[in-house]
């Protein structure tokens, strides 16, 4: 038996044999980690000219004291496209050309075959306009997400620019270098264009879906901050990405890892067929890398914002979410944005799953207590609002409202029911009609592709694509009660701002 003194030299010298271990031998597990990831990386399929090519005519921010109006930002776009016309359109081999090929020229998933090229910046403007909207599409979406949204605020009379951000649009590849601050200058540029043409007392909005929302808000906190910006009056934010997978932080060290010679593939985190005409299934590990760059600014931001009463002056934010989101971190808009304002008018709306008992036994059970955390948590300092079955045996929902500070709900009876094929929201699903031509419920009677429904039948293991990608929903069955917010939410804004015009100019 061991005395008191020998034992504990036995358990320093086992400590000690521990700290080597680590010491010594992490960093060579560390290596063969890597060494595995980067084979396994590099079995993937072929990159293609679209994710090669270097198109190089779009706007960076390092350009921002140049381009310094709209028209130089659309002649950029223009020439811009007219390499992708020539570079890759012109370049794939007519034996390469397939139906449902994007890059294919006249094929169903052509793009330019629309006309307005929502891949392109779309603006529209009213004679006589009641105020103005920047809409920002998502990371490697394109105008077209915001589509709907576009024609929409058209119709309640604003001046409309949906703006292609840097690097979207044309090619994946054209996210390999794409940088968040290039993102933010077009942000910057598009502002101040339509502030430029707004009259007195006119109001102007900023609408951001995923991405394109956490650049709403890094908008609106740089101005709080001290930036010369022109004011918003209201952000309107859909599926917005303001936390990220903390993985993505890891993204850079792949990036860099691409550059050594013989490893491009490793740029890239996502290779698979380009089908979509106005988003790309093809991901950078430099997209992630700036997405999350993005999300780490506006966290900032909102901290040195901060005071014991909140984030105060924030534009009044009406934001719509799923409360399960496989893209971005769906508590993070809670709990990193709208826990942090002061009390001044802003609102969450948040999308449950499909309770009905009949599809309840096939929802993991972590999924099924979201709805407590929601609902019946502490008080928020903003309104909220959670669309949701009426009871466990109904496809129909209510909306379940509680006011700031308040832990009382009020149910609302809404004429919308889940469809029963349907068990949730997507990240990407809230901004499309179901309508839409593209991605909603129903096939338009044309040529073009359909990804609404991209049913599939087979073996398993034999498709490039995830199956989860074939099953995901792209468009809202409820988007008329985000249309009937967002309307509700425009006027009660455009009233104010003429209410606080004529009180200034009243003797």
């Amino acid at each position: 038996m061991l005395s008191l003194a020998g034992s504990a030299w036995v358990m320093r010298s086992l400590l000690k044999h521990v700290v080597r271990l680590i010491v010594y031998g992490a960093p060579a597990v560390l290596l063969t980690l890597i060494v595995v990831y980067v084979f396994i990386q590099q079995r993937r399929p072929d990159l293609e000219l679209w994710h090669l090519v270097d198109l190089d005519a779009d706007f960076t921010a390092s350009q921002a004291s140049e381009i310094t109006t709209l028209q130089d930002y659309l002649e950029m776009e223009a020439a811009l496209f007219q390499q992708l016309d020539e570079q890759v359109f012109a370049a794939v081999p007519l034996e390469n050309h397939r139906r449902f090929l994007r890059f294919s020229a006249g094929s169903q998933a052509d793009p330019r075959n629309l006309i307005p090229d929502w891949n392109r910046t779309v603006k529209v403007s009213h004679r006589r306009a009641r105020g103005a909207a920047l809409l920002l599409h998502g990371l490697s979406d394109s105008p077209y997400s915001l589509r709907s949204i576009a024609g929409l605020l058209s119709a309640q009379g604003l001046n409309v620019l949906t703006i292609r951000l840097p690097g979207h649009g044309t090619t994946p590849s054209g996210l390999l270098r794409s940088d968040h601050l290039d993102w933010m200058a077009a942000v910057r540029l598009g502002m101040r264009h339509l502030a430029e043409n707004l009259d007195e007392g006119q109001p102007l909005f900023i609408v951001g879906y995923s991405t394109g929302a956490s650049l709403a808000v890094e908008y609106a906190a740089a101005r709080l901050l001290g930036e010369d910006l022109p004011p918003a009056s209201g952000l309107i934010l859909l599926s917005p990405a303001i936390g990220v997978s903390p993985l993505a932080a890891f993204a850079v060290w792949q990036s860099r890892l691409a550059l050594l010679p013989g490893l491009q593939k490793l740029a890239w985190t996502d290779i698979l067929p380009e089908y979509d005409p106005y988003k790309y299934n093809s991901f950078t590990a430099n997209a992630g890398d700036q997405v999350y760059r993005l999300t780490q600014r506006v966290a900032a931001q909102l901290d040195a914002l901060g005071t014991e009463q909140g984030v105060t002056g924030m534009p009044p934010i009406l934001a719509f979410q799923s409360v399960v989101d496989a893209t971005v971190s769906a508590p993070a808009v809670l709990n990193t944005l709208f826990l942090q304002l002061a009390p001044d008018g802003h609102e969450l709306v948040a999308f449950d799953i499909n309770r009905h008992a009949d599809i309840e036994p096939f929802i993991k059970t972590s999924t099924l207590g979201i709805r407590s955390r929601f609902i019946d948590g502490p008080t928020m300092p903003v309104d909220f609002t959670l669309v949701a079955n009426a009871n466990s045996k109904t496809d129909r929902v209510v909306s379940l409202r509680r006011d700031a500070g308040s832990t009382v709900v009020v149910e609302a009876v809404l004429d919308l029911a889940w469809p029963s094929d349907v068990y949730s929201l997507s990240h990407i699903a809230l901004p499309f009609a179901p309508d839409d031509p593209i991605y909603g419920a129903v096939a338009a009677e044309d040529d073009r592709i359909f990804l609404g429904r991209m049913d599939a039948r087979g073996e398993r293991g034999m498709l490039i694509l995830p199956a989860a990608s074939l099953l995901r929903l792209r468009y809202n069955p409820f988007y008329s009660y985000v249309e009937s917010r967002v309307t509700a939410f425009l006027e009660t804004k455009i009233s104010d701002e003429r209410a606080t015009a004529a009180a200034q100019h009243q003797p």
